[in-house]
């Protein structure tokens, strides 16, 4: 098994760039590749913390965009006028609770579980990701895009298979900046369609 490198380029390059955690450049390769976010776009995030994904997608609205944040862990205050970020469980997350109601134009989630180092990861993580599903029919626009991070394993061909009967152009996509020993993948669905 690989030995993991917590002090990387990412890890580095985030600190000299004034990104909150290295995963900011799995997003913007993500964007980079497939465009998923547009300048006055309202962005919902899942598992918001650190605040890496909301700067970089406050970043790509502009200023006349918005970003909300979820996630169970608070976030640091300091980010762009345009982010609001409040501590919520996306299982007992309703479209009420989001500041500005919905449709969002975009939904990301990096959401992961708390890991074990055992199969049982993989399943926490599907789990994550349906529920990520599960909401899309309620906060995403038709024609919304879609970016969340899964663990790889027996479930994610199913996984896959649900997203892709959502968006009009669903696939895996795994962005440099993910860690050599991790299993992680984000599943980039463009062109949602309601009631798909």
């Amino acid at each position: 098994m690989k030995r993991r490198t917590l002090h990387d380029q990412y890890f580095r390059r985030a600190k000299r760039e004034g990104y909150l955690a290295r995963s900011a450049y799995k997003l913007l390769e993500i964007q980079e590749k497939k465009r998923l976010i547009r300048p006055g776009d309202r962005v919902l995030d899942l598992g918001c913390a650190p605040g890496s994904w909301l700067q970089v997608a406050a970043e790509l609205v502009g200023p006349r965009g918005a970003v909300v944040g979820v996630d169970l862990t608070p976030v640091r205050p300091g980010l762009a006028p345009t982010v609001t970020a409040i501590e919520a469980d996306a299982f007992a997350l309703s479209p009420a609770d989001l500041p500005g109601g919905s449709p969002f134009d975009v939904l990301l989630s990096d959401m992961a579980p708390a890991t074990a180092g055992d199969l049982s990861d993989h399943y926490r993580s599907m789990d994550l990701c349906h529920r990520v599903l599960d909401l899309a029919g309620d906060v995403l626009r038709p024609g919304g895009n879609l970016a969340m991070k899964a663990l790889e394993g027996a479930a994610y061909r199913e996984l896959l298979g649900r997203a892709g009967g959502l968006f009009r152009d669903c696939r895996g996509y795994r962005p440099r900046a993910t860690r050599d020993a991790s299993t992680e993948i984000y599943v980039v669905g463009r062109g949602f369609r309601v009631g798909g």
